[in-house]
């Protein structure tokens, strides 16, 4: 059994609403750019308490999605999840998304339409104020986080896209290389490096080569660079020991290439060189993306 603690975001949503659409596309988008996302795929839930199951999920997860439908309210499983959700972001300072799914913000705030109707069942159904006065206050809190709205007619995809980089950007160190703890005058030479070369903010493409004599922290410097930039890019990737992988391989670079294509695309086989080349000329022309190669760092847009 897959323990919970392994996944980095929770996805908190209404099944009849989204389970079919809008949420599996933004767990397969999340699967995609090596995201591990929980969804509960239950159809059918036992009693009217959320499951122990789920609270740890929440619990362990560094991030959670609320995606707000028409009748997200009406489940008071997902309310309970809003309410624990919350109270991670206050205790465990979890990131906390919110999705707007084809529902203006203002019917969430300020419980109108559908939630006002759905609240109001569950106040006569469970004869419990203050249960019914947390979803409340919960959803009056709504307002504080980070909101995505999709407008009804506005591109799905798109939209899945921007809240993809933004979870990639709000997960620490997803991207990170091992690099010594404090090496010696790293910092300031990855900092000049950065600064007088790279110019990231320049719409432009580089090419940049570290060189000199073995053991004197090439690679420190060029791990150092990729662990500071890469989370400011949605496509990334990390070749390591390009000459040896090369020369084992009698000079073809078929199997870099396929690895630098499967970093930003699905898995893609390379059967020479040439083909090698073409794939990547053509996959990753129009791509912004930051690329890291024994010696080199380049990025293109």
């Amino acid at each position: 059994m897959t323990s919970q603690s392994e996944h980095d975001v929770f996805l908190s949503f209404r099944g009849e609403d989204t389970r079919n659409n809008f949420a599996v596309h933004l767990y397969q988008a999340l699967d995609r750019n090596g995201i591990n996302p929980y969804k509960d795929d239950k159809e059918l839930r036992k009693g009217e308490e959320i499951s122990p199951a789920l609270l740890m999920a929440i619990e362990e997860s560094k991030i959670s999605i609320v995606i707000f439908s028409e009748n997200y309210a009406s489940s008071t499983w997902c309310l309970d999840e809003l309410v624990k959700i919350l109270e991670c972001k206050e205790s465990k300072q979890q990131v906390v998304l919110v999705v707007y799914y084809k529902l203006e913000p203002s019917t969430v705030r300020h419980q109108e339409y559908s939630f006002k109707d759905a609240l109001a069942k569950h106040e006569e159904k469970f004869k419990d104020d203050a249960k019914v006065q947390r979803w409340k206050t919960a959803l009056n809190q709504v307002p504080k986080l980070c909101g995505f709205h999709l407008k009804i007619n506005q591109d799905e995809y798109e939209f899945i896209e921007e809240i993809v980089q933004e979870v990639s950007t709000s997960l620490p160190n997803r991207f990170d290389l091992n690099v010594a703890e404090n090496p010696v005058a790293i910092q300031s030479h990855v900092n000049y490096v950065i600064k007088t070369f790279l110019c990231i903010e320049e719409n432009d493409t580089r090419m940049i080569g570290i060189f000199g004599s073995g053991g004197i922290g090439k690679t420190t410097i060029a791990k150092e660079m990729y662990n500071l930039i890469a989370k400011k890019f949605k496509d990334r990737c990390f070749l390591a020991d390009v000459r040896e992988s090369s020369k084992q391989n009698q000079g073809r670079l078929g199997q870099l290439q396929e690895k630098i294509l499967s970093n930003i695309h699905s898995r893609i086989r390379v059967d020479d060189d040439h083909q090698g080349m073409e794939l990547i000329r053509n996959r990753l022309c129009h791509k912004k993306l930051f690329w890291f190669s024994m010696m080199l760092i380049i990025w293109t847009n």
